[in-house]
């Protein structure tokens, strides 16, 4: 019995840990849900959501839930997702439909609050988890990630990359891999499954936020559909350059790895 049951108790200690690491994301796509049924105000929906993303922002520092230095890489993912925006809808790759006054060049503010979500996710997970990396290739990780971004700019007007830049990851973190705390036992996996297996629920994320009104693809502005099954593969990918940036934040200048709280 007891064979059976500390599997079980590992296995809800790690999901309790996940969920305490997706806080800030759970509790923003939460005031989204919410703001679907507010009753019509004279502030626009995505303005509102921009206040609520900064009170969150505020109130996870201010519990130290958050550190300064998270706060400071999670500022950069959220500047870095919403030049990201900027491109993409200016694009037509996706819209944001909803009138707003604190929007820029069609994308709302709080837009850079879903990325921001992600960083959050990374820098609690290194705390809460006891995150080390093994074996881990910084200068190639970084090249690649970096390259990753471009391409998902640059693929409008030049060959789409991806999947070399796919294999590249795979060569890059080959080997690497991402040590964590369970309850008394310490576990370990690759980082390109880790990178895959985020990319899997940052896709139910947008299905739900998309289903919310939260953005829209050109399919769903007469009628909700779910988000194509290849976003997990872009997203496994796009995920690499907030890893990058988190593990460059963390590490130990000392000896050049990640350091773990």
């Amino acid at each position: 019995m007891s064979a059976i049951s500390f599997p079980v108790r590992q296995l809800l200690t790690f999901a309790w840990l996940e969920t305490r690491c997706c806080a800030f994301a759970v509790a923003l796509l939460a005031g989204v849900a919410l703001s679907t049924v507010l009753p019509h105000l004279p502030v626009a929906r995505y303005d509102l959501l921009v206040l609520y993303g900064v009170a969150l922002t505020a109130v996870f520092r201010l519990r130290g839930w958050e550190t300064g230095r998270d706060l400071a890489v999670i500022a950069v993912c959220h500047v870095v997702g919403l030049a990201f925006e900027l491109v993409k809808v200016s694009l037509g790759s996706w819209t944001y439909p909803e009138p707003a006054v604190l929007k820029l060049a069609g994308v709302p503010l709080y837009g850079g609050f879903l990325y921001a979500a992600v960083g959050s996710y990374l820098c609690r997970a290194w705390h809460l988890l006891d995150l080390k990396l093994v074996r881990y290739r910084a200068g190639a990780t970084t090249v690649v990630a970096a390259a990753i971004y471009v391409n998902f700019f640059s693929h409008h007007w030049l060959p789409d990359v991806r999947w070399p830049l796919a294999a590249a990851l795979l060569a890059a973190t080959a080997g690497t891999r991402v040590a964590f705390t369970v309850g008394p036992t310490r576990q370990s996996m690759p980082l390109a499954l880790g990178f895959a297996l985020i990319g899997f629920f940052l896709w139910l994320a947008e299905n739900i936020a998309t289903y919310l009104g939260a953005w829209r693809y050109p399919y769903q502005l007469h009628g909700w559909e779910p988000v194509s099954w290849e976003k997990i593969g872009a997203w496994a990918l796009l995920i690499s350059v907030t890893f990058v940036l988190v593990e460059w934040a963390r590490r130990d200048r000392r000896n050049g790895v990640a350091e773990a709280v």
